[in-house]
Order: structure tokens, then C-alpha cells, then sequence
């Protein structure tokens, strides 16, 4: 047996006619997967439901599909029916899968839509015949996902740190919630339903969840009201965004096992990893994650040295989910 990994950012290749996965050639137009569960799909009625592209062209989610090979095709499937029990049963059932079995069920979807992404961008520049410019960083940060995703089909081994931050926390959720976000240029993506919420880092080297340490602290094995998971989520989605390093990894192929190794965050310049915390930018971030609850940023950073929270009261202690009350549901 042999290990190699296959780049479809060399050659630019992102064609209906090849696997996304392994680069092989396809007999059928027709052997395709959805980039979002079928059975996700199903259950929270996503299947026409609008999905927004970064063009701001409206397609469906069901539209969204990947060229997939059929032995790529069940493996995939495999992962994503353990994941589908695992949501199914609720929080301790999905906190207890593998981090990996996690990872890679949110980078599929996730480079799912990266990659409908670059065929619409594409199809574009061949209508206008300009040149496609391909951010350099961006490629470099699909072509670590897309690389790690293959440990799906191939035996790969994570040395030392994870190249990801996970973070799940119980949320005591109305029955019917569905609430996804992702963000293709951090890597980043949310997910709250059932009884649970997650938020993910993808290439982040785990420095995410170091970064949070604190409140990651005061909300362990504690069960949040839904806002305190959306402040929770917000303060992710801005963290990643202040992340200013660029992840870069070895990978190492042997015989029966490809090694991934993070390159030191650590560079020349001695800057700090994150820049710096602007409460009004957060402050924004957050508006938009409390949405529902209908708070304006005016209200949140009236005190710009303590922005509103749900998580911790003045004294910085843990606000217990039933002492929270909300102008709407």
C-alpha cells in the first residue's frame, strides 16, 4: 500500500468530470454527492431553502453537490451515518465522537462549498474572459483542509497539536432549531440544534480554544440558554478573524501512514497571534448573532469596557440559563 495525497489547487482543477477527493477520473456526470447531508437536508427542510453564494447569487441547498468518486462516495457516507446517529441521540452522544470523525464531517461540508464557490467563480471568468485572481492565502488554507480531509480514505496521524479548536457545550434549544453558520474564509462554522451547539475552528491549530480559555471555563459542563451559545459563537467568529497567522503543516508519507505536523505559530515579527480585541467591531459580530433577541449595538457596547453578556454577570461570574430574561423568544 502506498499514501499520497492529491492538490487540486496545482492544476486548478475543479471540473464535474473529477472526484473532489482523489483526483480520479469519473465514468459519469452523474456520481455526485450533496455537499449538505441528505438527512440534515430532510430534517430541518433545507432542501430549497435559499443558500447564498459569496456573488451574492441565490442557488438552494440542495443544489450544492460535489463530483465524487464511489469509493470516496462511502466513506463519506460512513462518516456522516456515525455523525447522524450521534446528533440524533443529542449531546453526550456527540461529544462522544472522535474530534477527528467531527472534523472532517464539517470540513466536507465546508469544502463543499468552497468548491461550488471556485466553479462559480470559474464559470464567471469564462464569461468574461478576465483572469480568475485566487487569493494566494485562501488556496493555501483550502489546500490544508482539503489534505486533512483525506484522512477520510487515507491512514493519517495528527503529531502533536490538532490542526483544529472544537468547542460543543449543551443548549437547551426550542425542539425545532436549525441554526448554521459558516464563514469559508476563516473556517469557521457554527451549528446549534437538537440539544447542542458547536463551534468550530478548522485551521486554527487549536489556538482558538486558548484563546477563550477563560469563559471556556466558567461554561463547562454547564447547559446555556441559546443566547449565551450565540455570544459564545460570536466571540469565536470575531477571534478567528483577529487570527493573523497563516497555519502551515508537514506532511510526511511513508508506506502505511501520512504524518501531519503544524509548522511553529511563532514568526519573525513577533507580533501577538491575534490582533487586537475592538470592542465595537465585536460588538457588531454580536449583533448580528443576536438577531432573534432583536439587541442593537448601541445597547451592547453602552459601556464600551463591558459589553453586554449573558454568559457573565458584573462580577464576572456564570449568569445560571434560568436567571435569563429576554425582551423575545
Amino acid at each position: 500500500m502506498s499514501t499520497s495525497l492529491y492538490n487540486p489547487f496545482k492544476t486548478f482543477k475543479f471540473d464535474n468530470k473529477t472526484c473532489f477527493l482523489t483526483g480520479q477520473e469519473l465514468s459519469s456526470l452523474d456520481e455526485q454527492i450533496q455537499v449538505f447531508p441528505v438527512w440534515m437536508m430532510r430534517a430541518f427542510d433545507l432542501e430549497e431553502k435559499p443558500f447564498k453564494m459569496l456573488d451574492e447569487s441565490i442557488v438552494t441547498y440542495k443544489s450544492l453537490k460535489l463530483p465524487c468518486s464511489v469509493d470516496a462516495a462511502l466513506a463519506i457516507e460512513k462518516m456522516e451515518s456515525e455523525v447522524e446517529r450521534a446528533f440524533a441521540a443529542g449531546y453526550d452522544a456527540v461529544r462522544a465522537l472522535p474530534q477527528i470523525t467531527l472534523f472532517q464531517w464539517m470540513s466536507k461540508i465546508l469544502y463543499g462549498v468552497v468548491f461550488n464557490e471556485i466553479q462559480t467563480g470559474i464559470r464567471q471568468q469564462t464569461l468574461t474572459g478576465e483572469e480568475m485572481n485566487f487569493s494566494q492565502v485562501l488556496a493555501q488554507k483550502f489546500k490544508n483542509l482539503h489534505a486533512m480531509l483525506q484522512s477520510l480514505l487515507q491512514p493519517m496521524e495528527f503529531e502533536g497539536t490538532y490542526p483544529f479548536s472544537i468547542f460543543i457545550s449543551k443548549v437547551d434549544n426550542p425542539p425545532e432549531t436549525f441554526n448554521y453558520r459558516d464563514e469559508i474564509n476563516t473556517l469557521i462554522f457554527s451549528l446549534r440544534m437538537k440539544d447542542f451547539g458547536i463551534v468550530a475552528c478548522l485551521q486554527d491549530n487549536a489556538t482558538n480554544n486558548i484563546y477563550h480559555e477563560d469563559v471556556l471555563r466558567l461554561v463547562d459542563n454547564q447547559t446555556l440558554h441559546p443566547i449565551q451559545f450565540e455570544e459564545l459563537a460570536a466571540r469565536y467568529f470575531y477571534s478567528v478573524y483577529l487570527f493573523n497567522r497563516l497555519p502551515e503543516y508537514t506532511y510526511l508519507n511513508t508506506p502505511k501512514m501520512i504524518y501531519v505536523e503544524p509548522m511553529p505559530l511563532a514568526d519573525m515579527s513577533m507580533k501577538p497571534i491575534f490582533d487586537h480585541w475592538q470592542v465595537k467591531v465585536y460588538g457588531q459580530v454580536l449583533e448580528n448573532f443576536w438577531k432573534p433577541w432583536g439587541f442593537l449595538l448601541f445597547e451592547i457596547i453602552k459601556n464600551p469596557d463591558e459589553p453586554m453578556s449573558f454568559i457573565t454577570d458584573e462580577n464576572g461570574n456564570f449568569v445560571p440559563r434560568e436567571a435569563i430574561e429576554l425582551p423575545l423568544g
